[in-house]
């Protein structure tokens, strides 16, 4: 931390120590107010910079900085001269703060990229159930469209409850399946046993599981999106943008575009702007 000394334009520098404790972050604020700090730097290093960002940003004026725009001299980095260093930035005002959203779209973030990743875990989950589905020898996926339709879920829990029989478990069949029952016959024709039963029983669990977690956070979000309802709808014009896209593009940007400065740099905050990466030379 730097502050102004007696003489203008010169600085006098204090260097301290302070935990990450909820309390001590506490008294980290009150100590800089004590000084009159008029302006508190601090760079984007993983989530390290949170606890301190989101109790000093209600009373203090922050600077949420990217590394990569306050590089220290090479070869001399250390947490202190790294300190003085974005200070004196900080105080001739060279620091260009990075974009952070108000707490209600922090929270719509963290809730999209929960269910982002569960979705991804549920998917990964099928997959594995699929590869063990080959094991045993039964082929539900070559001729089902989803082991997680209707058809496919009642064929499963038959095989679980200890059901062998091709033909009987080709009659769970519905929709357009039922014109391919013989395919689905002769692709429920396996070896499948207890232990098969027990994995399958397993896996399903563990799916239904994510399905509820799913469910969970879309009603949360749901709840959440009621102020940027409008806002929604009109991104679900854009073609090819459905109301998940549009959730995540408000969880990520915010409602309000003003605070970037260009289209292309909220394209690039979205994580929209195309690659331009080359494997080989010319």
């Amino acid at each position: 931390m730097r502050l102004p000394s007696a003489r203008k334009g010169q600085f006098s520098s204090t260097v301290s120590t302070w935990a990450s404790t909820a309390d001590a972050i506490l008294d980290l604020r009150n100590f800089l107010e004590r000084q009159d700090v008029t302006i508190v730097a601090m760079e984007a290093t993983g989530d390290y910079w949170k606890p301190f960002y989101y109790v000093l940003e209600n009373t203090l004026p922050v600077l949420l900085v990217n590394a990569k725009n306050a590089r220290n001299i090479p070869g001399r980095k250390t947490d202190v001269s790294d300190a003085a260093w974005l200070a004196q930035l900080a105080a001739h005002g060279l620091l260009r703060p990075s974009f952070v959203p108000p707490p209600p779209i922090r929270e719509l973030r963290d809730l999209t990229r929960a269910r982002a990743i569960t979705v991804r875990d549920r998917t990964r989950e099928i997959q594995r159930l699929e590869k063990f589905l080959e094991s045993s020898g039964i082929k539900l996926s070559a001729v089902a469209s989803s082991l997680t339709g209707v058809s496919s879920r009642e064929i499963l829990e038959d095989l679980v409850a200890g059901q062998r029989d091709p033909q009987i478990l080709a009659a769970h069949a519905k929709g357009k399946l039922r014109q391919r029952i013989p395919e689905l016959t002769a692709a429920l024709n396996g070896s499948f046993g207890d232990h098969h039963a027990l994995m399958t029983k397993l896996y399903l669990e563990q799916i239904d599981a994510y399905s509820r977690r799913v469910k969970t956070l879309t009603d949360a979000i749901e709840r959440l999106m009621q102020p940027y309802r409008h806002t929604r709808e009109t991104l679900c014009t854009i073609p090819g943008v459905s109301a998940l896209v549009a959730d995540v593009l408000i969880a990520e940007t915010g409602a309000d575009k003003s605070v970037f400065s260009t289209a292309g740099h909220l394209a690039s905050w979205a994580g929209v702007c195309p690659g331009s990466n080359e494997s080989t030379g010319p």
